[in-house]
């Protein structure tokens, strides 16, 4: 039976390598979410990217300055948030090697998440990850713009990688697979993991390809890559998150950009139509989410608003955070 309203809590990168790792040996999986956990869990379905790789398995890939993998174990994080599937398509996937990327999907399986954007195969990155929500049956797909040497191929593990080009003929099969999804499904998401670090504002091309996926027939863009945040653009009927930023990790903090402040972006939906995005004002601090104290929430809150008017977005500022109108 199909309910009337559903909610979709979506979040940036969650890394739970290095120092996150070091620090999930001695407390509980929950720890990482601090008091975002309630937030999360009032959603119908959580969706995260896992911007590192579970795995107890591997070696760092060759000259690679950054390389996150957290132990196999650290799944129970993801199973203590009830997260709903994760994108896979990005550039710290591979950091450890095929078996450890191999074993994470395993990890994954049995936990019961769902996942997309990489996989043994092309066949399996490009697959869509389909779970139901109320009734309304939902299917992720994921892709990255990073890392094109590690290129799923018809015998080869890696990600779905896809260029930010409309004219590029893998931006145009990602395209047909939206195409193909939205006809057996209710609710068709892409994550799209593209373009630099910082900069506030999305790019023209992630302008774009976003607003083209939304044409194939995707209702709504999950964007992320950058370690900040950008504005929510309501386009044909869906939503394009530029960017979700960073949730939770161990990096080193920009005084001016600040990568340590996100939020959570939860998408509310009537049936299958789009009727508001709702933001939670977060925060990372000894390695986990946490909500800021009131000044700062009203801080990150006024930025953002910020941000989505510049992109046209209807804003109202609520005692949570944002309300974000088409």
């Amino acid at each position: 039976m199909v309910r009337s309203s559903i909610r979709l809590a979506f979040i940036g990168d969650v890394m739970l390598g290095r120092l996150v790792n070091r620090v999930l040996r001695d407390v509980p999986p929950s720890y990482v979410w601090g008091d975002v956990l309630p937030v999360l869990l009032s959603a119908d379905a959580r969706i995260a990217n896992l911007e590192c790789v579970l795995s107890d398995r591997g070696e760092p890939w060759p000259g690679k300055l950054f390389v996150f993998r957290s132990d196999r174990k650290n799944v129970a994080v993801l199973t203590a948030a009830q997260i709903t599937a994760v994108s896979l398509a990005n550039n710290h996937v591979l950091d450890f090697g095929d078996m450890a990327l191999k074993e994470m999907l395993d990890a994954l399986d049995e936990a019961g998440i769902a996942h997309a954007g990489a996989g043994r195969d092309a066949r399996e990155a490009r697959r869509p990850a389909a779970f139901v929500v109320s009734g309304i049956r939902c299917a992720l797909l994921a892709a990255t713009d990073n890392e094109p040497d590690w290129e799923a191929e018809p015998k080869s593990p890696g990600v779905f990688f896809v260029p930010c080009d409309p004219g590029d003929v893998r931006f145009q099969t990602l395209c047909e697979l939206v195409r193909q999804t939205a006809a057996s499904h209710d609710l068709v998401i892409v994550s799209y993991h593209w373009g630099p670090n910082w900069g506030e504002r999305p790019l023209p091309e992630h302008v774009r390809v976003g607003r083209a996926l939304i044409e194939a027939g995707a209702r709504i863009v999950y964007g992320h890559s950058a370690h900040i945040t950008r504005g929510v653009e309501f386009y044909g009927g869906g939503a394009i998150l530029y960017s979700c930023g960073d949730f939770v990790d161990d990096y080193a903090v920009d005084e001016i950009e600040r990568n340590d402040e996100s939020f959570v972006f939860t998408v509310v939906m009537d049936g299958t139509m789009l009727r508001e995005i709702q933001l939670v004002p977060t925060i990372i601090a000894d390695f986990q989410a946490r909500r800021p104290d009131p000044i700062r929430a009203a801080r990150l809150s006024e930025r953002m608003r910020r941000l989505c008017a510049e992109l046209g977005t209807r804003v109202e500022i609520v005692p949570e955070g944002l309300r974000l109108l088409p």
